[in-house]
């Protein structure tokens, strides 16, 4: 395994999809606060509280992380805000799109790394016009968890597979 000193620099909890629609008509407001200090990660269904959390239909996809460099390199000014993607994780000192089909272990969770997360139209409402097309491609990676724990705000170590236990693509 391959350690990384990183930081986890915003979790986003929602019991609800705010981003649906049409983006011109704006997101939903959420009715609880989305923001979190630590989230509760189960293996196999995600973070409790969340909207994907035990969904079947995302049971591969129920947690996404989403690299801060990724919104950095849009070169906005004034930057926006992490949370502003929705992701579930944002971590800051590595390229979370690398671990598409990658198990990794954040802080003593084990996750599987499974697709790239695609961003969406959304993206030129709710970060700034142009990012859905300056995203593409650095838009994160959805993963199932495979242990419990608990994530918090601030350094974390990220460690990575080698390149040979990389998963089949199914």
């Amino acid at each position: 395994m391959s350690r990384h000193e990183v930081e986890i620099i915003a979790l986003h909890v929602s019991p609800t999809h705010a981003l649906e629609g049409r983006p011109q008509d704006g997101p939903r407001p959420d009715p609880v606060a989305v923001q979190r200090d630590h989230v509760e990660v189960r293996a196999g269904l995600g973070l409790v509280g969340d909207r994907y959390f035990n969904h079947k239909a995302h049971r591969n996809a129920a947690v996404t992380i989403f690299a801060a460099e990724s919104l950095e390199a849009l070169h906005l000014d004034p930057a926006p805000d992490p949370h502003a993607v929705r992701r579930n994780i944002v971590l800051r000192g590595f390229p979370v799109d690398s671990l598409v089909r990658q198990q990794f272990t954040l802080d003593g969770i084990r996750f599987q790394g499974h697709r790239a997360a695609n961003p969406c139209a959304w993206m030129d409402v709710v970060v700034a016009p142009g990012a859905f097309r300056g995203l593409r491609g650095h838009g994160g990676v959805r993963c199932v968890p495979l242990d419990d724990g608990i994530l918090r705000l601030g350094p974390a170590v990220l460690e990575t597979s080698p390149a040979d236990q990389v998963l089949a693509e199914a």
